[in-house]
């Protein structure tokens, strides 16, 4: 294993982490999946959003588990290695890196949109410079940054779901619970909505520097993960009330939308502010977890060893956080949104499949056990309910890794 420099500073406390892990659940996602889940799902809309929560919950509780156990910056990468064996550790943390990039490119491009629409791809190249130079200063830095982003972001939710439930325009019969699109609209939906909520894992992959980790991490990812379902269930319902099914699945810009047919469209600019505002706070926390599973596969080879190194005065994988908002940079210049969701989604649920298979190791007992069973089965149920675009360009870039990773074999072996 290669390691250059210090290690990584123990400075989040439970509130910090947690912050974090809110930081990267209420983003972007809550302004924008809730339209196409919808689309999706019509009224099973609800369910769908249930779904998601219980893949969700049971992927958490499996993330904590291994982040107890094993409190070092990489995440699913350490413990499907520790837990499975080097290659399956080696998978989640390709399937990380690469989905998480293109996610940080689309939130990149959702701050773009927001800000700017005719210079979407220049702002977000912007954003992304300015938020990767925040995280070279330290965890402490972006720690602050994100508690701020949180707060507006809650803000501006309160508003449109006390707005929306206040206006005398909600109708409950537009609750109405059914599944005229069928099961697969459901489970569609629910792979959209996971998007909103795979935000948690962030916490795990922070465990280098988490003060007393054993203690944090499984108390943080829980909480993190139940105020964020919250959240979405109350915002879920404000909107489906004013708009139906039917409205909201062709609502470009859903709580705006909902704001304006709740009878109060001066909100709707302020709701602008707030999805920008969102997305920067899912990309800042986006950046942080793909630089430090960066860092955790240089140590051990997997990627060049100079993104190994941690800088001397702020603590931090410098070189690592560079590269990585060089890559999402280009990204973030030249993909679609759309496409980069789609593909973000199906390599975090091969992710978290790995961490949950991690953790049904980690016990004999058929109770414990369970937990990371029901995540693994819903981990593929949601990754080939997407798109079929989206499953085949996942499954390709899965397999250039695997590729990747048995050439190096390879190549070790004849030179052994």
């Amino acid at each position: 294993m290669t390691s250059t420099g210090p290690g990584l500073r123990r400075t989040l406390g439970v509130r910090d982490a947690v912050v974090v892990g809110l930081g990267s659940m209420i983003g972007a996602g809550v302004f924008s999946a809730l339209g196409p889940a919808a689309h999706a799902a019509g009224p099973g809309l609800l369910p769908g959003l249930a779904l998601a929560a219980v893949v969700a919950y049971c992927n958490a509780m499996s993330s904590a588990r291994l982040a107890a156990r094993y409190p070092a910056s990489g995440g699913t990468y350490v413990y499907g290695r520790e837990r499975l064996g080097p290659f399956w550790g080696y998978l989640a943390g390709w399937a990380f890196v690469v989905g998480k990039a293109a996610s940080c490119a689309a939130m990149a491009l959702t701050v773009g949109t927001y800000v700017w629409p005719g210079q979407a791809h220049a702002v977000a190249v912007a954003a992304v410079v300015a938020l990767t130079a925040v995280n070279y200063g330290g965890i402490q830095k972006s720690a602050w940054l994100t508690r701020v982003i949180v707060a507006v972001v809650l803000a501006v939710l309160t508003a449109v779901v006390l707005v929306c439930l206040a206006s005398g325009r909600a109708d409950t019969g537009r609750l109405d619970v059914g599944l005229p699109s069928g099961a697969d609209g459901v489970l569609q939906a629910a792979g959209l909505l996971f998007f909103a909520f795979a935000g948690y894992a962030r916490i795990a992959t922070l465990g280098e520097e988490v003060r007393d980790p054993a203690r944090t991490i499984p108390r943080a990812i829980p909480l993190a993960l139940g105020i964020a379902l919250v959240v979405y269930a109350c915002v879920a319902v404000a909107v489906l009330g004013v708009l139906g099914a039917g409205r909201l699945g062709h609502a470009a810009a859903p709580l705006a939308e909902a704001v304006r047919a709740a009878g109060v469209p001066g909100l709707a600019p302020v709701v602008r502010a707030g999805a920008a505002v969102a997305a920067l706070g899912s990309l800042l926390a986006l950046i942080l977890g793909v630089s430090r599973t960066t860092l955790a596969m240089a140590r051990d080879g997997h990627l060049p060893g100079a993104l190994a190194a941690v800088h001397p005065r702020f603590r931090v994988p410098h070189r690592a956080e560079l590269a990585v908002g060089a890559v999402v940079a280009v990204l973030a210049a030249t993909v679609d949104v759309r496409g980069a969701i789609g593909f973000s989604s199906f390599g975090v649920l091969a992710y978290y499949a790995v961490a949950n298979a991690s953790a049904w190791t980690l016990a004999p007992a058929p109770k414990a056990r369970a937990v990371p069973v029901v995540g693994l089965l819903g981990c593929a149920t949601l990754a080939f309910a997407l798109p079929a675009v989206s499953v085949a360009v996942g499954a390709a870039v899965l397999a250039v890794g695997v590729a990747a990773y048995g050439v190096r074999r390879w190549a070790r072996r004849r030179g052994e």
